[in-house]
């Protein structure tokens, strides 16, 4: 890693040296070598010789770079771009990756792309952008190859050569009838190696795992990971061929799945931009209304405090061990609500499985609690009492603090299980579920486990 960091580094130097020199040829030269993501990640330390950089590049690898750059030097670009050079990119472009352009540009910018495609191209991403976001229909591409089941391999072989170089994609190939109803598939391996005169309908695979183009488009990016496609068939309700999704398509919706996943455990709003990108006010509004929240339902925890506080005022040290007792608690629900969340985002678990969740997690649960309870008794008797002569910790409230921690770990583990299965049930995004929010209700539950306790075995 830091080898490649040293690399870039370099790299950059070279440009910057070649640029004030003016050797444009030899730039040029410099960059025909590396793949589009690499440019496009140097692009980001050019800043305003972007434009002039990119010129360099030929048509193909400069729509290739383009596609990789974020929306913001994107739209640089378009402004700087003459009409001709935006029509030059907007050709080279595939369909989808035209859409996801046109869906982050501003309206005057979209106005001038739209302006500027071809007519079938302009036709084409306004059907695509008519389908609710999140959708299958949202991210699909309508540039495969299609054949006819009446076909020879030479007729195929033919169709694929004249069509393919426009195509995202031609190592699979769909078989329709005159309706555009989806019939089978065809691999390009299997094209290949079959004689010229053998029938498509005859070699073809039926059957064919497809998606509707409503379908949520994680669950499309989850089949294609589940059954390792290089592309997924979108059809509509009545199984026409509309449109593929393309591995490359799903990694980008597992990612921002992902993404979006992680902020909101971390009770964070989501964002779609990159975290040095993004203005303070912006991430200071994705960060305080969760922050205001949990401030809020935590009062619950000062108020359970303050009920007890003849409890603590009778025997004081048992408020040394809230934090010890609150944070074993928050940690136990955030490792069982971690592994249920993944599992449901896998489809491993579903609501019908919440009794087997839970008893397992109880058994888990049990097993935690007793080991960990065991271990702070020996602590509480060796460290506490014996080696820091503390009388006040006495055998009785370590038996309060170690049957509160079981007690603890058990309600944790139950409820850090159970609300992202119950959310997403009705309708939630379990991550919503994570560790804030289960930290919050298992610092209340902890301490009416820890004062009940205290009350039957010290009578405070």
């Amino acid at each position: 890693m830091l080898e490649q960091e040293e690399q870039r580094d370099e790299l950059l130097e070279k440009i910057e040296d070649l640029i004030s020199r003016k050797r444009y040829a030899e730039l040029r030269d410099l960059l025909l070598p590396l793949e589009a993501q690499d440019i496009a990640g140097l692009f980001m330390e050019l800043d305003d010789k972007v434009p002039m950089v990119f010129r360099l590049l030929p048509k193909e690898q400069a729509a290739e770079v383009f596609v990789e750059l974020d929306s913001e030097e994107q739209e640089v670009l378009i402004q700087s771009f003459s009409n001709t050079e935006l029509k030059e990119v907007l050709d080279e472009l595939y369909l989808d990756d035209a859409v996801d352009i046109v869906e982050e540009m501003p309206a005057n910018v979209v106005k001038r792309i739209l302006r500027h495609a071809d007519p079938d191209v302009r036709k084409s991403i306004n059907e695509i952008l008519k389908y609710p976001d999140d959708c299958a229909g949202s991210i699909m591409t309508t540039e495969y190859v299609d054949l006819k089941a009446t076909m020879t391999v030479e007729d195929a072989l033919k169709r694929i050569r004249r069509t393919g170089p426009d195509k995202e994609t031609i190592n699979i190939c769909y078989v329709i009838d005159e309706g555009r109803h989806l019939l089978g598939y065809l691999s390009i391996r299997t094209i290949l190696l079959s004689e010229e005169d053998d029938v498509v309908g005859d070699i073809m695979d039926t059957h064919v795992i497809s998606a509707n183009t409503l379908d949520d488009q994680e669950d499309v990016a989850q089949t294609l990971n589940k059954y390792d496609f290089l592309a997924l068939p979108i059809v509509d309700t009545e199984n026409r061929l509309v449109g593929i999704v393309t591995v490359d398509d799903a990694m980008d919706v597992l990612q921002e799945e992902v993404t979006e996943d992680i902020e909101k455990m971390a009770a964070i709003l989501p964002g779609d931009k990159p975290y040095l990108k993004t203005g303070v006010f912006e991430t200071w509004r994705a960060r305080t209304p969760w922050l205001m929240m949990l401030m809020l339902s935590a009062t619950f925890t000062g108020m359970i405090l303050t009920h007890f506080e003849n409890s603590l005022a009778a025997v004081p040290i048992l408020t040394s061990y809230i934090p010890m007792l609150s944070g074993t608690g928050g940690n136990s629900g955030t490792q069982a609500s971690t592994a249920v969340i993944r599992a449901l985002s896998l489809g491993e678990v579903r609501f019908s499985d919440l009794l087997r969740v839970v008893w397992k997690e109880c058994r888990v649960a049990l097993i935690c609690g007793v080991c960990l309870a065991a271990a702070n008794f020996v602590k509480m008797m060796v460290v506490d009492c014996w080696l820091l002569a503390n009388p006040t910790v006495t055998p009785a409230v370590a038996a309060v603090v170690c049957c509160t921690l079981v007690g603890t770990v058990a309600c944790a583990k139950l409820v850090g299980a159970s609300l992202p299965i119950l959310a997403e049930k009705i309708g939630f995004d379990p991550a919503v579920m994570a560790s804030p929010f289960i930290s919050t209700i298992v610092d209340a539950l902890s301490l009416l486990i820890y004062f009940r306790f205290a009350t039957w075995i010290l009578g405070v």
